[in-house]
């Protein structure tokens, strides 16, 4: 399976399978927090969040991703709940936050295909058995023992993200040369893949994401995203997410009096990646403003096409 040659592929979920490849597949980022990095606190009000989120589904999203705790650079997400570095947000929190939207989301659209964004296994299991479809743990199974393991109970779709290091490390980690940081992102899939296998996980069931932005520095995203599509060799779909972030403020500092580009000047950037994105194998692309992206992939799927 390779960039160009696009090989159609079933993604099972908990109730239904999805056909990655046909065309890219886009989904709906609903960030229910008040310190999100792109939209901290827009959407934290259960109502806001599932107006935004049917918005979201209007404007084309095939799916939608929930999320209630913040991993941007800095945050304690990953901690035990037992350590000195415990999450911000705990379980008891992020349900709280994540359960109401999830059921107003599926009250007013039944059909939805929604993933929640979670890296505790309590909190997957609450969703799942309220109507979640997937599971996106950006840690690869990694920050909680019994994620694996509720995922194969209710056979869900899973996201496994490669994350190096956890958020309040990124800006001490040593620099990696492309082929070391490749070869770090493959390996760390690969284990993430072994670890749902020991658990019962059928393949079918696994998307994979690179994590740009997670662990790796400025520039290293260039590499990762120029070579992505090296990561189809482990068997499974990539799921891209750029949209916003850091990487392409930085990129675009010069235009911007030698600052970073704020949140709000990175949408053509975040299209420009996507479509690399999708160029480089990605089947599914993760993004805050979904109608954009909607029409990006339709002209990179033309081209893959052609």
């Amino acid at each position: 399976m390779t960039a160009l040659n696009r090989t159609i592929t079933p993604w099972r979920l908990r109730t239904r399978t999805l056909e990655l490849g046909r065309r890219t597949l886009v989904m709906g980022i609903v960030n229910i927090t008040p310190d999100s990095f792109s939209d901290g606190g827009a959407f934290f009000e259960p109502e806001a969040a599932v107006a935004h989120a049917l918005r979201l589904l209007d404007e084309g999203a095939d799916l939608l991703d929930l999320g209630a705790e913040s991993t941007r650079p800095g945050s304690r997400a990953g901690g035990s709940k037992d350590s000195e570095q415990a999450p911000m947000v705990n379980a008891e929190e992020e349900r709280a936050r994540l359960l109401p939207v999830l059921a107003g989301i599926l009250k007013a659209r039944p059909h939805a295909v929604v993933s929640v964004d979670t890296y505790k296994s309590e909190t997957a299991r609450a969703a799942l058995k309220a109507g979640a479809e997937i599971i996106n743990d950006v840690s690869g199974f990694n920050w909680d023992e019994e994620m694996a393991t509720v995922c194969a109970e209710f056979k869900s779709g899973i996201i496994l993200m490669h994350t190096r290091g956890r958020p309040e490390e990124w800006r001490g980690l040593t620099p990696l040369a492309p082929d070391e940081l490749l070869a770090t992102v493959q390996a760390g899939l690969a284990a993430s893949l072994a670890t749902a296998h020991t658990a019962g996980i059928s393949p079918q069931a696994v998307v994979l994401d690179p994590g740009y932005g997670f662990g790796k520095r400025f520039n290293e995203n260039y590499a990762l995203l120029a070579r992505q599509e090296e990561l189809l060799s482990l068997g499974r779909p990539l799921l891209a997410g750029v949209s916003r972030k850091s990487f392409l403020g930085r990129t675009l500092a010069p235009l911007h009096g030698g600052a970073d580009a704020p949140m709000e000047a990175r949408e053509t950037a975040s299209v420009a990646a996507l479509v690399a994105a999708i160029l480089h194998g990605a089947s599914i692309m993760r993004v805050h403003a979904v109608r954009p992206a909607v029409e990006a992939a339709r002209i990179a799927d033309a081209v893959l096409a052609g």
